[in-house]
């Protein structure tokens, strides 16, 4: 076996997978406001920014090929509350960057976050009772509306990632009955309760609301596997065009068992707490954050991975760049 690992050439003529900037998915955070921008203290190379200076940014995401970005809104708290009524404005933060974007960067791939979390008072990702229990179908009419007010500015995918039940196909119906038939839903299907989220809930401030709240009630144990299979299906069956597994490195078993199983576009979200580990050890010198960002990104690709949500996108496009 060693023989065809000995030279540079021959390793490259078994490799397997490859990582190209075509599988790389950039989020970025947007804030209100013009010539802002704020440094996530746990996420260190990323920055919040207002829509001027994120178009700024754009212009080299564009110039290196990667295809798309997906947003992620920094709300005031004055604008937040207890229905999220800010998530469905229609001039609000999030369809005024897609109105933005799209005017000059027609080409550029725009997926939204249909979620309420950056919106509620409370933190949580849907309507509450008065017990405090997020409660699944009135979040998903807000959820519908949320989404038409996207599709409506120009959002090219549609990612729900708030983990209600049956969201999806009603996503679907309206898109259809407003004939934003090419919208497509990137369903985040399998998304686990996880405690890699931390440092992305500071970027959106609403780690501060969610307070010791949690939202077990409706993302995923980490112990379950069958469950995102199950979770998978329905999400397929009732209309989304991609599904998403997140986090990453720790649910790798989830990838692969989902792409054998349904063979569909499947994406994986590398989150802000594997982000925020690589990055702290790099500065630390414990590790190379390249080698090892590269390695985490293609261990992805080799699971199953269709394409990846990934902090380091900016930074991986730039490596592969390198090594054409």
């Amino acid at each position: 076996m060693r023989r065809m690992r000995r030279d540079p050439f021959s390793r490259r003529l078994m490799r397997e997978h490859r990582l190209t900037t075509d599988d790389l998915i950039y989020p970025m955070f947007v804030l209100p406001g013009d010539d802002r921008r704020e440094a996530v203290e746990s996420m260190p190379g990323v920055e919040r920014l207002s829509v001027d200076l994120l178009l700024g940014e754009l212009e080299s995401v564009v110039e290196l090929g990667i295809p798309a970005i997906t947003l992620f809104p920094v709300i005031p708290e004055d604008r937040k509350s207890d229905k999220a009524e800010e998530a469905y404005n229609p001039e609000g933060l999030v369809p005024s960057a897609i109105r933005a974007i799209k005017e000059q960067f027609p080409d550029l791939g725009v997926i939204t976050d249909v979620a309420l979390d950056p919106y509620t008072s409370h933190g949580q990702d849907g309507l509450i009772d008065d017990d405090g229990y997020v409660v699944n179908d009135a979040t998903i009419d807000v959820l519908v509306r949320q989404s038409l007010c996207h599709a409506e500015a120009g959002a090219d995918i549609l990612a729900p990632s708030d983990m209600m039940d049956g969201r999806v196909g009603q996503m679907r119906e309206a898109l259809e009955a407003a004939d934003y038939h090419n919208v497509r839903i990137l369903s985040y299907a399998a998304k686990y309760a996880s405690s890699y989220y931390g440092p992305f809930r500071d970027a959106v401030g609403s780690a501060g609301n969610l307070g010791g709240g949690g939202k077990h009630s409706y993302q995923m144990d980490p112990a379950n596997g069958d469950e995102a299979l199950r979770e998978v299906a329905l999400d397929l069956e009732e209309g989304a065009d991609m599904i998403m597994i997140k986090p990453g490195l720790p649910y790798l078993d989830v990838v692969r068992r989902v792409k054998d199983t349904f063979g569909a576009p499947t994406f994986v979200y590398q989150v802000s707490g594997e982000y925020a580990m690589l990055m702290a050890a790099a500065r630390n010198g414990w590790l190379d954050e390249k080698s090892c960002a590269l390695e985490a990104l293609v261990s992805m690709k080799r699971a199953g991975a269709d394409g990846i949500l990934t902090y380091f996108a900016k930074r991986a496009a730039m490596w592969l760049r390198e090594t054409e």
